[in-house]
């Protein structure tokens, strides 16, 4: 398996699970009955639960695009240390990603998604170059 791959699979492995912390917060806030169902009244969740769902969300928005990019490399058969830096830089900074927009700290948040919106311009001039 190649690194880009790799980088790939965790990903969607980060994005698979980035979605619990929000709702064990539900369920300790709301209780498992109305967690699991459609409670007439919704109490809000704390800050950082939010946050976290937000960081979710913003995950959904940038894996496909990391994903068909890492997907045209395999097919096409590029793969050098570029594009390995690259699929890597993207997994890490959206762990801090999740972290830190978790946390509230929104000046590394921020970075954190520069770095990963970064690594998908490598990959892409990778393919189009």
């Amino acid at each position: 398996m190649s690194s880009e791959i790799l980088y790939l699979v965790l990903s969607a492995g980060l994005c698979g699970i980035l979605w619990l912390p929000y709702l064990v917060e539900r369920i300790f806030n709301q209780g498992l009955i109305d967690t699991a169902g459609y409670p007439e009244k919704i109490a809000e969740p704390a800050k950082w639960a939010q946050r976290s769902k937000l960081a979710h969300s913003n995950m959904l928005e940038n894996l496909p695009i990391f994903a068909i990019l890492i997907i045209c490399l395999n097919i096409l058969e590029v793969s050098n240390a570029n594009t390995a830096l690259a699929a890597s830089m993207f997994f890490y900074s959206r762990v801090v990603h999740a972290l830190v927009y978790t946390l509230g700290i929104p000046w590394v948040r921020t970075l954190a998604f520069v770095v990963s919106w970064i690594a998908n311009i490598i990959l892409f001039l990778n393919i189009v170059l």
